[in-house]
């Protein structure tokens, strides 16, 4: 299949790459604009991995009230670069994890951040439920996906993690992106 300037606007709408990797992207997947976005979300993260280590030390930190103001919460989310920072899709995907901290009341950003003596007591809380080992494990990774930000669903949709949005940035920016801290404030709590 040809690859036509209307395939490659319509990819480059959808992923945001430039017109070359469009191109090329479409070029190696026969015209198949599925398959070439999943290329370049691929490639995308494969170059925003090489650069983890990197420090994030530019970013925003997002405001979140919800009507009426009796509930509300602060995300900071950083990148590498100012330039990032400054962009549409960055300050979105900022606002959209604000929203989700209002909406879902996390404690820790991810998993690795549970303290190894929470998840101990929670373990042994679940063992003592009797429902054993398989259902204690299945039972203790729900929960940490109610209590850890990243490993939550995504409030607007589900069927992803709120891990897969900052994937998603993070594959389209070409830079690390990571959400360092957040806090929530209800009234009267």
């Amino acid at each position: 299949m040809a690859v036509t300037t209307e395939l490659i606007k319509a990819l480059r709408a959808r992923t945001g790459a430039g017109v070359m990797d469009c191109r090329r992207a479409l070029e190696e997947t026969g015209g198949d604009l599925e398959r070439a976005a999943e290329l370049l979300r691929a490639r995308g993260l494969a170059a925003a991995a090489k650069r983890a280590g990197r420090e994030t030390s530019q970013g925003v930190v997002e405001a979140y009230v919800h009507a009426g103001g009796r509930l509300g919460a602060l995300v900071e989310v950083n990148c590498e670069t100012d330039f990032v920072a400054r962009t549409d899709e960055f300050r979105t995907l900022a606002r959209e994890l604000a929203m989700q901290v209002a909406a879902t009341t996390p404690q820790w950003v991810s998993a690795d951040e549970i303290p190894a003596e929470v998840l101990a007591a929670r373990r042994a809380e679940l063992a003592r439920e009797g429902d054993g080992a398989p259902q204690v494990e299945a039972r203790l990774a729900q929960w940490i996906a109610e209590v850890a930000l990243l490993e939550q669903p995504y409030i607007r949709d589900p069927g992803r993690r709120v891990r897969d949005l900052v994937a998603d940035v993070t594959a389209r920016v070409g830079e690390h992106v990571r959400v360092r801290r957040f806090a929530r404030f209800k009234l009267g709590e």
